[in-house]
């Protein structure tokens, strides 16, 4: 069987929105080549590589993530490392760097603070595009903790790049040009995809009742921790950016929300 019909006959029962690009990718890891290249090739599959395919096709049948199957996502061309004590990188997350990237054109930041770090994926993208910036990431997870450093490492940034354990913005001293944070903010209890509810921690994505409790806590610190000229990048849910503008209203902060590619409110940006 050659490579396209390997993949068609993959991807016939694979789980999820993307069963095509699902299998690509898989296959491409278990041939140690790049998407374009394994698409490309015309080499045979072995029979051992069809054996290690076959393995991890029948895992992501039970729903587990592709990132954790290949141990990496892409997020802003860079390859983050992920495992299960970390939340997937998302392309919506992308958001916050190209909003940061329009507000200091002309003045790149110079310090950056990424709350809820977890893979760092955030905090290193915004250090790829500011050769000259620092960041810290802070995250209550060891664990997590320990995917950023080696990411950062991965990435050559580790001499930028600070990362530290704590509870959200508690005992961190400002300012910063940049804040970015992906919160939980995910309503406890809402019904999730099972490749998210049985592999990814918990701890990233639940928010409270309503998905808000850590905006709650957030978003009165960040006067003091905001440089000024600086900006504060939050992402949240759907339908979420309302009660978010109004929060930051009633702490007299000045609060937009930005829309991505769907014309979806993503983002709330504030700024000092």
């Amino acid at each position: 069987m050659d490579r396209h019909a390997l993949l068609r006959a993959a991807a016939a029962d694979l789980p999820g929105d993307t069963p095509r690009l699902d299998a690509e990718l898989l296959l491409a890891h278990v041939l140690g080549e790049d998407r374009l290249r394994m698409l490309m090739g015309r080499e045979p599959v072995s029979a051992a590589a069809r054996a290690a395919f076959d393995a991890l096709l029948a895992r992501r049948r039970a729903f587990e993530p592709v990132a954790h199957l290949t141990g990496e996502r892409e997020f802003w061309s860079l390859p983050i490392r992920v495992t299960p004590d970390v939340l997937v990188p998302r392309p919506d997350s992308e958001m916050l760097i190209a909003e940061a990237l329009a507000h200091f054109a002309g003045r790149p930041p110079e310090t950056v603070l990424d709350l809820g770090t977890g893979s760092g994926a955030l905090l290193l993208a915004a250090l790829s595009e500011w050769p000259g910036a620092r960041g810290l990431g802070i995250d209550r997870s060891d664990a997590a903790l320990a995917v950023a450093r080696d990411n950062a490492a991965r990435l050559g940034l580790s001499a930028r790049a600070a990362f530290a354990a704590g509870d959200w913005a508690e005992g961190v001293e400002g300012p910063f040009d940049l804040i970015l944070c992906n919160p939980p903010y995910i309503e406890d209890g809402a019904e999730l995809m099972p490749d998210v509810a049985q592999y990814e921690p918990a701890g990233a994505l639940f928010g409270g009742a309503d998905g808000l409790d850590c905006y709650r806590r957030l978003l009165p610190e960040v006067p003091r921790l905001l440089a000024p000229g600086g900006m504060a990048l939050f992402e949240f849910g759907l339908g979420q950016g309302p009660a978010l503008l109004a929060m930051a209203g009633r702490l007299g902060m000045r609060a937009r929300l930005a829309e991505d590619l769907t014309g979806r409110a993503r983002v709330l940006a504030t700024a000092a």
